[in-house]
């Protein structure tokens, strides 16, 4: 007290312990003395404690549970990156041994042709007195250079898809120029194989359409060379073209392409990855064919790009279907008024779908057409209509009919009614084989399937006596006789192209060729010439001085009267897309890509010189 501070100490009270307290209270003279039974002290702290025991358990648990979360969602996700991480692992080495297998078979397929070239190339040098033998070197040299072409355009293609370079350039094109240049292309490839080549059109509503035409062209060669490659010989392949109305409404046409093969076929696991880049199917069947593994990749982008489907149906040793499915714009086309005289006409071929697909559009036209699926049949029918005086104005027969084929039908129908009623042979094949035949049979002329409306009125109408100089740069008869003598200036830099084209297109199209040596010597000459002193220009692109898209440009600004009119046409390395809408964009009419093609210079030539 005299300290005048807290005090606490145990006493014992009544034989018990007791907690004993003493303070000074504030502000006043007395003392707080205070005895706690330790009993009570103990309950008051044993309380407190097992709350404090309890909290801190609770605590423990809330904390222990927000951890357990927190960890469990850490787990998961790691365990979900960790399966990511693994599947991307895997399609890494896949893709890696994809593009190992890719280059493995790429090794292979180009020196195969390479070594052919070579070979051939040592061979023909060692026998240069033997014209049969050059001749037979320099056939297989100018084969496995085409496939050598056909590789590298591959894995080119490939490069622009996944550089997202590739584009599409939409041009009015038409279907039926399309289609028949898939013909002349896939026909010495069928001949060779002995195969069966079928192609039929129906329900045809627009020839004319909106789209990249070297790209469709590009889808079809990939299918159609698939088919033809893994067909075996004597196999059948079948093209068919057909249109339907549009989900996309009145200005498109929804256009259907199959091509369908009874070859090898393929195997349900492959078909899912048929479209990957650099897949090939791992088969000893499929070994031995050579290619990139790339052409259904590009073939996949390609019809994607375009806003189509493809779709592949195929069973092992069946053969296989694929199915194209376009939305095309219709092109906005001036059609030319086809009409042709009430002429009683008779179409003769084994496909059914085919002969109803032309009596349609022959009605249409203006002609009274009959049909039959064989020789026997049209026999009848021709001898019923010569009973009755009313003989047929002209008959359609197709060349490989069962039984008695198309020629044979002919040389019948001549020796038994004679040379008046006009024969012409239908084939999708090449005649050149079989004309002198056919010619001494009685056949009077050919027209090349499919059967557009339009390849019906332009074969017809010879038989009206019309004027040949309308007639469609791909009417049959057009041939490279129509550009002898025609005076086309070349603007290339490269002294060994010029060599090449000046001997292709002299000897073979009788043109008379100028050189120019770069775009400028281009333009001087041009300049320099009397107007219309040339018929057309073929202009290379990447030269010294001045390229080929700067003197397209200069010539069409010059002030002379067939500045704007003369045809410049880009005959050139640059191949893409992209390529050949630059040339257009810069006032050029075509585009001819490297290699020369001389059938495909002399059509370019023959479509803008006689406009």
């Amino acid at each position: 007290m005299e300290e005048e501070r807290d005090y606490n100490t145990e006493v014992v009270l009544e034989n018990q312990p007791r907690q004993m307290f003493f303070t000074k209270l504030s502000r006043s003279e007395w003392y707080l003395l205070t005895f706690m039974p330790f009993t009570e002290m103990d309950r008051i702290v044993s309380g407190f404690t097992s709350r404090w025991t309890a909290a801190v358990w609770l605590m423990f648990l809330l904390i222990l549970s927000v951890l357990c979360a927190i960890f469990g969602k850490y787990f998961q996700m790691t365990k979900q990156q960790i399966q990511e991480l693994e599947e991307a692992r895997k399609a890494a080495d896949h893709a890696n041994k994809a593009k190992s297998e890719f280059l493995s078979n790429m090794s292979h397929d180009i020196r195969t042709p390479m070594n052919a070239i070579m070979g051939m190339t040592a061979i023909a040098i060692t026998n240069i007195d033997s014209k049969e033998q050059v001749q037979n070197c320099l056939r297989k040299i100018a084969l496995s250079s085409k496939h050598l072409l056909g590789l590298i355009n591959d894995v080119l293609d490939m490069s622009k898809i996944e550089s997202g370079k590739m584009t599409l350039n939409t041009d009015q094109a038409s279907l039926r120029e399309i289609m028949d240049s898939i013909v002349n292309i896939v026909q010495p490839q069928v001949r060779s194989k002995r195969q069966q080549f079928n192609i039929s059109i129906h329900d045809i509503s627009t020839e004319n359409v909106c789209c990249d035409s070297v790209r469709l062209n590009q889808v079809l060669i990939n299918l159609l060379g698939n088919a033809v490659k893994f067909t075996p010989e004597e196999g059948t392949i079948e093209v068919a073209l057909y249109e339907e109305d549009s989900p996309k409404g009145a200005d498109y046409v929804r256009t259907h392409i199959t091509v369908k093969d009874n070859g090898i076929g393929m195997s349900e696991e492959y078909q899912k990855t048929i479209f990957d880049s650099f897949s090939r199917e791992d088969t000893a069947r499929v070994q031995k064919t050579e290619g990139t593994g790339l052409g259904m990749a590009i073939t996949k982008y390609i019809v994607d790009a375009m806003g189509g489907t493809i779709d592949v149906y195929s069973k092992v040793g069946e053969g296989t279907k694929f199915h194209v499915t376009l939305d095309l714009l219709r092109a906005v086309v001036q059609e030319a008024d086809m009409v042709l005289p009430e002429w009683n006409m008779l179409v003769v071929d084994d496909d059914q779908q085919l002969c109803e697909s032309a009596i349609t559009s022959l009605k249409s036209i203006g002609v009274n057409p009959d049909w039959a699926l064989d020789a026997e049949s049209a026999l009848k029918l021709v001898e019923e209509r010569h009973l009755r005086h009313d003989d047929y104005h002209i008959i359609l027969l197709d060349w490989k009919l069962p039984g008695v084929d198309g020629i044979s039908a002919a040389r019948e129908i001549r020796r038994r009614w004679g040379d008046d009623i006009p024969i012409l042979l239908i084939s999708a094949y090449d005649w050149s084989e079989i004309e002198d035949e056919a010619r001494a049979a009685g056949v009077t002329g050919f027209i090349a399937k499919p059967l557009f409306k339009s390849t019906l009125f332009y074969g017809l109408r010879q038989f009206m006596n019309l004027e040949d100089d309308e007639q469609d740069s791909g009417e049959a008869g057009i041939s490279e006789a129509g550009l002898e003598g025609c005076r086309i200036l070349l603007a290339e830099d490269n002294d060994l192209n010029w060599e090449i084209a000046e001997e292709l297109l002299t000897e073979e199209l009788r043109l008379k060729l100028e050189w120019a040596e770069n775009g400028q010597i281009c333009l001087a000459k041009f300049e320099a010439s009397p107007v219309g002193y040339y018929d057309a220009i073929l202009m290379d692109i990447r030269m010294p001085v001045m390229t080929g898209y700067d003197t397209t440009r200069a010539i069409r600004k010059l002030d002379r009267e067939d500045a704007a009119a003369v045809p410049i046409i880009a005959m050139t390395a640059d191949a893409f897309s992209e390529d050949i809408k630059k040339c257009i964009d810069c006032g050029m009419n075509a585009h001819i890509s490297k290699p020369i093609d001389v059938r495909e210079v002399s059509r370019q030539l023959l479509r803008f010189i006689k406009k």
